[in-house]
């Protein structure tokens, strides 16, 4: 277990290698730890002034990149904990942010009802703000970081193709706020985590639901990730645990585990798939092996 926060732990992703994870949290705050010491590295990455939402690794990994309750988006040197260069802006919350694959873009949702796709060099915008109907809560980008994939408080998880000026398809099917979404990395899947307490499957190229809601959590699911393999959906919940699910068949890996003595707000696997990390409203984070898992459950 990794304790340092002293709040709620909203975030966590591991570095491209593997060999870090970093957090965000209600605190103010991002860490840096040694997954293999479980230790922290440096200090505290402090300079935001409310709660930092979302935090995101920057290919290929010297920098953080965080979006916070403050309105600003920060990047972050990973060896000198300092912030690089300005903050960007929103006109309210920024509550997910993405780096592109080739780290040439950040993309930021916020509760001002848009999506913003920034050159991390310049700080520009590569294009116009891409406009909802309603809060947006999650952003990805698809492995060739062509495609961003959203998830609004208007039910539906949106698809935005970056290399035209089309507006986003919409994929309907969840009957509540959409909180997470993810790509799977063989780019055929998206996955979707609801506050209907579902994780659903779709298929970029038609749009359509894949099957049926995947359901066993009985509160919001709050976090979707998917193995760089493809091969395993991890979705942490309000319900304080995580479940594992097989992507090609739909079903469900064993009972869901309880996690956290509280809400489970942020699941991710690593490079490898081989390990997963969570993080909590009890302040905490955990790294679990997903194979004793899988064979557990």
């Amino acid at each position: 277990m990794l304790s340092g926060h002293n709040d709620v732990v909203c975030c966590v992703t591991f570095s491209p290698g593997g060999g870090h994870v970093a957090s965000s949290s209600y605190d103010q705050t991002i860490r840096i730890w040694n997954v293999e010491t479980e230790d922290p590295v440096g200090k505290p990455l402090e300079g935001h002034t409310d709660k930092v939402y979302s935090v995101a690794f920057s290919m290929p990994g010297e920098r953080l990149v965080s979006g916070s309750r403050d309105n600003t988006l920060r990047i972050w040197n990973v060896e000198t904990d300092a912030q690089v260069g300005q903050s960007f802006k929103h006109d309210d919350s920024i509550v997910s942010v993405a780096s592109s694959p080739d780290g040439r873009l950040i993309a930021s949702g916020s509760h001002d009802k848009t999506i913003r796709i920034w050159h991390v060099e310049t700080g520009r915008l590569l294009r116009e703000p891409l406009k909802h109907v309603s809060v947006v809560d999650s952003v990805a980008f698809s492995p060739d970081g062509e495609w961003i994939v959203s998830g609004s408080r208007d039910r539906n998880v949106w698809i935005w193709d970056l290399t035209t000026e089309d507006q986003g398809r919409p994929f309907h099917g969840h009957s509540d706020s959409v909180l997470s979404v993810a790509f799977a990395p063989n780019g055929k899947y998206v996955v979707s985590g609801s506050k209907d307490h579902t994780v659903r499957i779709w298929n970029v190229a038609t749009g359509k639901q894949v099957g049926e809601p995947l359901e066993g959590h009985s509160d919001w699911v709050g976090s979707v990730a998917v193995s760089f393999d493809s091969k395993l959906i991890v979705s942490g919940s309000d319900d304080g645990t995580i479940l594992l699910w097989e992507l090609e068949t739909r079903t469900q890996r064993g009972e869901p585990f309880q996690a956290h003595k509280g809400a489970v707000f942020s699941v991710a696997f690593s490079p490898d798939s081989k390990r997963l990390v969570s993080g909590s409203e009890d302040c905490t984070i955990r790294i679990w092996d997903v194979g004793i898992l899988c064979m557990s459950l």
